[in-house]
């Protein structure tokens, strides 16, 4: 044990310093760089003190006696500009006779005062060319003003102002007189105010500047709106008392036994000579005593001391990981004259973190990051503070439903983008065990990253005591919390001088402690990071990097930008990262869209994101709505293929026929005794055959096993799987017995021999063909092509008529354009696909009897300048087979088969124009729609699910029979876009609830959408009494959009820019649109501003494609059992 005198002479020292220069300087506070805080207490861990250690060990945090929350109704004074604040707005005898009530925490925005802004780059208050520490005149103010009680029992203790997080220039007042201010709005601000209170009532005002120096550090991507985020409350603590303290809770080199050593900061704020004893223990989950050590010391007034206790070795603890977060206690005592004055309370976590070298089975040598000796991979989300009520300000409720999907989901760790979490996040991540990617509150992305000065300030020492200001509070606050896995410097700051600093400076204070690894993005592969961590990079990218090996680990800070319908090739990223050591995880950009909740006059919810409020404001439109849940805090289809990745079970076939398969444990620290392994057998998506599997993995092992595969009668037409899922026993923290973490499919190779469908009846049909129609009619059937529109316009069998208001089939290659689609440019770029669905140019057309069929067939000449034709044979029953061809853009005159009125129209210089311009493109889609009447909305179908699906992302959605409707198909995001997909599919049934409607067999696999909307609901552009979603970022753009379009080198908006659409735009309609498609590309989603699907998830122009599927009418359930198996070609 060793006991000293803190070298914190200096920083009582600095303090005064900011004190003296703060009274010297007329500038103020809000306008000066060097000015982070006045009087504010140095950042220390978030701890609470009790008196008794029954509640110590089994009291929350808030019931501490000596914890008494502000949290609440303030009153609340607004002004535009902070010259029109009234002089004596802090004077405790001002009336608040006409002050508005507002709600604490919760900004200011949110609840009615000023205009919510969101940019994702510049700064909302100077988007371009900013110029620090520049702010403007015009700099909207918030007073917020309570009263506060204080009794004679605290005035004996010092009394603790604790303001978790308000944005942005915080000055404090306590009975009229200032006590100090802040402007690291991330991080806690804690004033000491006994030389301001008085016993009894008292009045407590917090000024807010919406804007300071410390804007210039907080040009985050997200909603720039201000007040006082996170909770107020006062709390005390004796007069000598434990300030703060330091522990490491580590392992030896072996990593079985436990190092625990504690420091504490005593301080003695009394006005006379204290002597204490100060004690810990080391409390196991059974609350028993593992370790111990005490010492008295003596302090002078105003001293504060170290107390270093003596290191312990623990045997064997159990160890904390995300997969296993077991935790311990300490409980800290400070006893004076034979009396218990507090007990500290703090959870503590042995584990290890080091990047060591390690040589694989290949023999290759990486540099790896270990959790316990472990190379683990960081199967990561990057959030925000969202809550769509409220702004930033996020309930305990939220963070554990959050905390709950995921674990339901296999995320493991978690990015704190951009900025420190509340106190009672990192508890819960202790608790239920994540990685804490910790960064501090710093991100310049306005300024860039140019190193020449009036570049980027994180190159510029005039900002560095801001920049370390901020790693300091970071730190200081978080250094003690288990979950911390690893430190960031911030984000999109640029590199440089203040970088270099806080890098050392974290580095110096980590090697005496718990070691982490520091790492910083806009590092890149410079020195002051010990992890790259890029952004974006694309499953390629990933295949070289972990090929070539690299001297750290590798582990995007973002990727996979989840904007709307995304998340594209997330499966191929994985690939990569499960196959090279050096490629350590990643983190999804991110957990929750921004979006804020607003109700129109019709009391109907909907979402809202930048360019919703004010007129002409600063904007990035829906670019912060990107997350993979909703702000209702429901996932988004996309969450189904992140669980399926992240997964901790693998498995794979040996030899598939002879039922040898391998499964292995991902796990670097749990067996399977917690999981049941099982697996089914399904025929045409009925299960079969199921089993247990019998088998014991240790973490990271692999075992070969066997399935008796159940004695198979073949069916003709069906398909066989096995599927193979992963249960919990028992219930978890978070989620219950039975939960299934991982699956996996096979398809089996069962011989099967198709049947082939046979008409039963022979039927003789007419056949009309006039200028306007074809119409083919028998006793059972009347079918109709309007030449004129180019559409079946009547499909009616014993007397139901299928296709609603004559919209029937009819060719598609349009989708309503994703916010990925926008950001690669598709809508504006693949135009001609919209244009080639509508308005159709029927070259020729063509009906006859052939057998028993009546067939017709037709050519289009589409806008793109190549040939689409669709054949219809129908027969006595009324089935309706539908074979297409689409003509490749690259046709050639000889090698095809048309009238001559066709070739005049297709070889017409117009049309070789079109095709030589559309032959490079890639098509949205090949497939056709029709509508349904609205009561044929019960979808079932036998393809992948069972939620929506994409060609790119459909690994975690496996065949099956599904069931669902076309109101549930619909998926909720918050600019309306493209949704609602599915895959894969064999067969398609929509029904009425009495089982009557139309079955749709494919002859191969096709996609499919059936929802209550059209395509052009979908499709922002047709929104024609929408907004545009400009940016503003100049004030001669907002004045005059042509500016923003000459900027831009547009010469118009239309299908280059979405428009201000919400969910609240979309109403059901009184039919089922079904969109069935050869193929639809992917979603993409290795970014929103300029990534396309890959080729081999898009439809290239210039290729030929031939398919086709059957209509058949069905009359009951029986129908769609013996139907959804023959073949119809």
């Amino acid at each position: 044990m060793r006991k000293k005198t803190i070298p914190f002479m200096c920083i009582i020292l600095l303090l005064t310093f900011f004190k003296i220069s703060a009274q010297e300087n007329t500038k103020p506070y809000w306008q000066d760089i060097q000015v982070t805080d006045v009087n504010k207490e140095y950042p220390r861990t978030s701890f609470m003190t009790f008196d008794n250690q029954n509640d110590a060990i089994n009291s929350k945090f808030e019931n501490s006696k000596y914890y008494h929350s502000l949290n609440g109704t303030w009153k609340f004074y607004y002004v535009e500009g902070y010259k029109m604040l009234p002089e004596n707005i802090t004077d405790p005898n001002t009336s608040t006779n006409d002050w508005a009530d507002i709600k604490v925490p919760g900004n200011w925005e949110v609840q009615g005062f000023g205009t919510p802004v969101y940019s994702n780059h510049g700064y909302e208050f100077k988007p371009r060319n900013p110029q620090p520490p520049l702010l403007p005149e015009m700099n909207p103010v918030g007073v917020y003003r309570r009263d506060i009680d204080i009794t004679s029992d605290m005035m004996n203790r010092d009394i603790y102002l604790h303001i978790g997080g308000a944005k942005s220039g915080v000055y404090v007042y306590v009975n009229g007189k200032e006590v100090g201010y802040s402007e690291d709005s991330k991080n806690p601000a804690e004033f000491r105010l006994n030389d301001y209170v008085k016993p009894g009532k008292n009045t407590l005002v917090l000024k807010i500047f919406r804007w300071s120096t410390g804007s210039y550090l907080e040009c985050q991507d997200f909603w720039r709106i201000s007040g006082i985020e996170r909770d107020v409350y006062l709390w005390s603590q004796p007069k000598t008392q434990v300030r703060d303290f330091v522990v490491v809770s580590t392992l030896n080199d072996t990593y079985k036994d436990g190092i625990f050593s504690l420091k504490t900061m005593i301080r003695n704020n009394s006005d006379k000579t204290s002597n204490a004893e100060i004690k810990y223990e080391l409390l196991d989950a059974n609350n028993k005593v593992v370790a111990s050590d005490k010492q008295t010391i003596t302090l002078s007034s105003g001293e504060e001391k170290e107390i270093d206790f003596a290191q312990k070795t623990i045997d064997n603890p159990l160890k904390w990981t995300a997969e296993t977060p077991n935790l311990y206690k300490v409980l800290i005592t400070n006893t004076q004259n034979g009396k218990v004055q507090e007990i500290v309370p703090y959870s503590v976590g042995f584990r290890k973190f080091e990047i060591k070298p390690v040589v694989s089975k290949s023999g290759r040598t990486d540099n790896l990051f270990l959790v316990n000796g472990q190379p683990i991979k960081l199967k990561g989300v990057n959030i925000h503070e969202v809550n769509q009520e409220t702004g930033h300000y996020v309930t305990e409720e939220i963070m554990i439903r959050d905390f709950e999907l995921m674990k339901q989901h296999n995320v493991n760790s978690i990015r704190l983008s951009h900025y420190p979490q509340s106190r009672r996040f990192y508890e819960l991540c202790n608790e239920y065990g994540f990685y804490i990617y910790d960064e501090a509150n710093i991100e310049s992305h306005g300024m860039y990253y140019d190193l020449q000065k009036g570049g980027s300030l994180g190159n510029n020492p005039e900002w560095l005591k801001p920049h370390l200001h901020r790693i300091i509070n970071m730190y200081e606050r978080n250094k003690n919390l288990p979950a911390v896995t690893f430190w960031s410097l911030g984000n999109e700051a640029g590199n440089g001088y203040n970088f270099y600093k806080a890098y050392l400076w974290l580095k110096e204070k980590e090697a005496k402690l718990m070691n982490r690894p520091v790492n910083y993005e806009r590092a890149l592969w410079e020195w002051n990071t010990d992890l790259y961590v890029p952004q974006y990079p694309s499953a390629a990218w990933l295949e070289q990097t972990g090929k070539n090996g690299s001297d750290r680990p590798v582990v995007p800070s973002e990727y996979s930008h989840a904007m709307g319908n995304s998340s594209g090739n997330i499966d191929l990223q994985w690939e990569a990262i499960y196959k090279y050591p050096n490629l350590q995880g990643g983190y999804i950009w991110e957990w929750v869209e921004h979006a804020l909740v607003e109700y129109d006059e019709n009391g109907r919810k909907y979402w809202t994101y930048g360019g919703d409020y004010g007129t002409n404001m600063v904007s990035d439109g829906n670019f912060v709505c990107d997350g993979v849940i909703d702000p209702d805090r429901n996932p988004h289809p996309a969450m189904n293929e992140v669980k399926y990745v992240h997964q901790d079970f693998a498995f794979r076939p040996i030899n598939i026929e002879d039922g040898k398969f391998e499964i292995e444990n991902r796990f670097y620290f749990k067996n399977t005794d917690d999981y049941i392994i099982t697996y089914n057998i399904t025929e045409e998506g009925v299960v079969i055959n199921r089993g247990n599997l019998n088998i014991n993995l240790k973490p990271q092992e692999s075992k070969e096993v066997t399935i008796n595969y159940p004695k198979i009668s073949p069916k003709p037409g069906t398909e066989y799987f096995i599927n193979f899922e992963v249960a919990l026993k028992k219930a978890t923290a978070l989620l219950p017995a039975g939960y299934i973490v991982a699956i996996e499919q096979f398809k089996l190779p069962v011989q099967t021999i198709d049947k082939q469908y046979q008409s039963t009846k022979s039927i003789k049909f007419d056949i009309t063909d006039n200028d306007n129609e074809i119409v083919l009619k028998s006793h059972n059937v009347n079918f109709i092509f309007d030449k004129k529109k180019g559409i079946v316009s009547s499909y009616k069998v014993k007397g139901t008529e299928y296709f609603a208001d004559g919209f029937g089939i009819q060719p598609n290659f349009w989708r309503g354009p994703t916010d990925n689609d926008y950001g690669n440019g598709s809508p504006y770029r693949l135009q001609v696909w919209k244009q080639s669905s509508k308005n159709f140019n029927v070259t020729q057309t063509n009906a006859y009897l052939d057998g028993n069929n009546a067939v017709v067939e037709t050519t289009y000449l589409l806008a793109a300048g190549n040939l689409y034709t669709i054949q219809y044979r129908i027969d006595g029953e009324g089935v309706l087979k539908v074979n297409a061809k689409f003509y490749s853009t690259d046709m050639q005159e000889q090698k095809t088969d048309m009238s001559e009125s066709s070739k005049l129209a297709t070889y017409s210089p117009e049309a070789i124009a079109a095709r030589k311009s559309s032959s490079q493109l890639d098509v949205p889609r090949i497939g056709v729609r029709f509508r349904l009447p609205k009561n044929m909305n019960s979808v079932e179908y036998f393809g992948r699910g069972p939620g929506e699906n994409y060609s790119d992302r459909a690994s975690g959605s496996k065949v099956g029979r599904y069931k669902t409707t076309a109101e549930d198909m619909y998926t909720l995001y918050a600019r309306p876009q493209e949704n609602g997909h599915r895959t894969d599919t064999r067969w398609l049934a929509l029904t009425t609830k009495n089982n009557r409607g139309l079955l749709v067999v494919a002859d191969s696999t096709i996609g499919f959408n059936a929802l209550r909307n059209t395509v052009e609901d979908f499709d922002s552009e047709e929104n024609k009494d929408k907004p545009y979603q400009w940016n503003n970022f100049y004030p001669e753009e907002a004045n005059d959009k042509s500016n923003e379009l000459r900027r831009k080198g547009w010469d118009s908006p239309e299908n280059r820019m979405p428009k201000q659409t919400h969910i609240n735009d979309i109403s059901p309609r009184d039919f089922v649109e079904v969109c069935v498609d050869m193929k639809q590309q992917g979603v993409a989603g290795y970014n929103s501003w300029g990534a396309r699907p890959l080729p081999e998830y898009s439809i290239p122009a210039n290729k030929d494609y031939n398919w086709g599927f059957t209509l058949i009418p069905l009359d009951n359930s029986k129908d769609l059992e013996n139907k959804s198996t023959l073949k119809y070609y």
